[in-house]
């Protein structure tokens, strides 16, 4: 049931190397590698390889019928340049380890030695290596595998570290914990002219400078309420970097939130014709298309309660503040099929917040997630 100090000491420096090579999403060619050649000696059963991408699940067996329980990480890192200072610094200039999927990655490679040590009684265990996490397309990939029918879970199980809360502590709570969200990216054509002339085309500027504040203002309510929805402009250019051509075409990006999956349709109707109004009245033509498509991660009861059973016999805090998180994440596609719960681990009160540039994951919680996952691993599974 537990980690040798031996074992947290080779995790800790694996996880310093997978920090070291970052790959963003949908490249994670190299950690996937490296995700299987440590594993090669806890002799999986079976190892699935290219899932979804360069998604890989390493198979349990126990030679005996029993539920199947999966695990998951992240492979991905972020286009961020690292300046934590740490000696296992990126080595790859604009991508780091900015969330710590690195030290998942390492917490389940944890509960990957000691199935190698000692099967399940019963069932089997699934370890899923994810790719493609901060773009929303991993989840839905591996599930879409043809291969994944083959080890589809009955229950399901991640965590995210979180810093904020105290170092080791967790936050968990039934229901939905991350938000649905979907990226739209609103292109608007009208006609250049010279700047000197500008009456003689059609520019965007009006428009780009109606939808700012109209786009945020389609939000509704508090996070408080079940009903809440948000829009946030996250960038917008017009026309080209030069002083003597008034612009012709602009591009306006926003993220679109809600808590509820049933309302994003809704929240997508509500900006399409905000978008077609705007450009209509300004003489433009208006194009949109969606991309990091998100569904709200929701936790259900009875996977809820293995964790809690894991934490109270782990003797490990836990309570339900900070929860649900406006941030999205993807592992709630893995829910429609399993009973699925995410559990969050403090990173420290004091520590960087995910994805800042001098964010490091804690090496102390590697051991402290696999004995929550191994405690649910075996009161499951035995």
């Amino acid at each position: 049931m537990t980690l040798t100090n031996q074992d947290i000491v080779e995790l800790t420096a694996w996880r310093r190397k997978l920090h070291q090579h970052p790959e963003v999403s949908n490249e994670e060619q190299r950690t996937a590698e490296e995700v299987v050649n440590f594993l090669e000696n806890t002799g999986p059963d079976r190892v699935l390889t290219s899932l979804g991408g360069h998604g890989v699940a390493a198979v349990y067996e126990s030679g005996m019928a029993g539920p199947t329980v999966m695990f998951r990480s992240e492979l991905d890192a972020l286009p961020i340049h690292e300046v934590s200072g740490a000696a296992h610094s990126s080595l790859v200039p604009g991508k780091s380890h900015m969330c710590g999927h690195d030290g998942h990655t390492a917490i389940l490679a944890a509960l990957g030695r000691q199935l190698g040590r000692r099967r399940p009684a019963r069932g089997r265990v699934v370890l899923m290596f994810q790719p493609a996490e901060e773009t929303g397309n991993g989840a839905a990939g591996v599930v879409a595998d043809p291969r994944f029918g083959e080890i589809a879970p009955d229950f399901a199980f991640s965590l995210h570290n979180l810093p904020g809360v105290p170092l080791g502590e967790v936050r968990l709570k039934s229901g939905v914990v991350n938000c649905a969200s979907r990226g739209m990216r609103i292109m608007l054509a009208g006609k250049t002219a010279h700047s000197s002339m500008p009456e003689t085309g059609v520019s965007p500027m009006m428009a780009v400078s109606q939808l700012m504040p109209a786009l945020p203002a389609l939000g509704n309510g508090t996070f408080a309420d079940d009903d809440f929805s948000m829009v946030t402009v996250t960038h917008a250019t017009m026309g080209e970097a030069v002083f003597g051509i008034a612009p012709g075409h602009a591009e306006v990006w926003a993220t679109l939130r809600t808590k509820r999956n049933d309302l994003m349709a809704s929240l997508c109707a509500a900006a399409e014709a905000l978008v077609t109004s705007i450009a209509d009245k300004n003489l433009l033509s208006a194009q949109y298309d969606y991309h990091e498509t998100f569904v709200a991660s929701v936790n259900a009861p009875e996977a809820v309660e293995q964790l809690r059973l894991a934490l109270d016999e782990e003797r490990i805090v836990h309570a339900q503040d900070n929860l649900p998180m406006r941030a999205s994440e993807d592992f709630g596609v893995f829910g429609h099929n399993a009973a699925s719960a995410m559990f969050f681990l403090g990173a420290g009160e004091q520590h960087p917040a995910l994805h800042n540039p001098d964010y490091d994951f804690p090496d102390d919680l590697i051991p402290i997630g696999s004995r929550v996952f191994m405690r649910t691993l075996r009161n499951l599974l035995g």
